[in-house]
């Protein structure tokens, strides 16, 4: 089974994931930012992952560095499952819909980290996160899963729902892009020979 484990301290916070790539979708999410909570578990469930994401820091300052290190430890911890990557998948992406909203998001593994975030929502909170952060969220697992992640919204109304769907069809994306392909058992999916 690939796992990992990251506890990740900072001078602002503290981030403990445990993760399982092979799981069966339970999760054990403590935040301090209950709809991040609530993405997480998301993540956990659509995902197929065992995930636990125990995490304290400097809420009274602001959620930044506590939204931003989440991804950051998530995507190390995937860095860290995954190994040496051979016979992954690499790439995935899923097309979610959720009632009237349709969002898209496309993942590749293979070692060069970029970003882009287009969610279309234009409230400053939905439940308690603030919503610009969902960026530096997956900007933080990008960089630290070394992954291109692509995250679009193409239409909704509700912004709970555009958050939502991003990240259930951010966690099946990995899920195919984590799979291993027996075809390609001890092969790494470049012609580079390098990821």
């Amino acid at each position: 089974m690939r796992k990992a484990l990251i506890d990740r301290k900072t001078a602002e916070t503290h981030v403990r994931v445990a993760l399982t790539l092979e799981g069966r979708g339970r999760f054990e999410n403590r935040t301090g930012v209950r709809f991040l909570d609530h993405m997480l578990d998301l993540v956990a469930r659509h995902g197929a992952f065992d995930l636990s994401v125990q995490a304290s820091g400097d809420l009274d300052v602001d959620q930044h560095h506590t939204v931003e290190d989440i991804g950051i430890a998530l995507g190390q911890a995937v860095d860290k499952a995954l190994g040496d990557r051979k016979g992954i998948n690499r790439a995935g992406y899923f097309v979610m819909p959720m009632d009237e909203t349709l969002a898209v998001v496309a993942i590749d593994l293979g070692g060069r980290p970029h970003t882009v975030v287009d969610i279309k929502v234009k409230v400053r909170l939905v439940g308690d996160l603030q919503t610009e952060l969902v960026t530096d969220f997956f900007e933080g697992f990008a960089t630290a899963a070394r992954a291109n992640v692509h995250v679009k919204v193409m239409h909704g109304r509700s912004n709970h729902h555009k958050i939502e769907a991003c990240f259930k069809a951010f966690a099946r994306a990995l899920r195919v892009a984590c799979a291993k392909d027996a075809r390609m058992a001890k092969m790494l999916p470049s012609t580079k020979g390098l990821l």
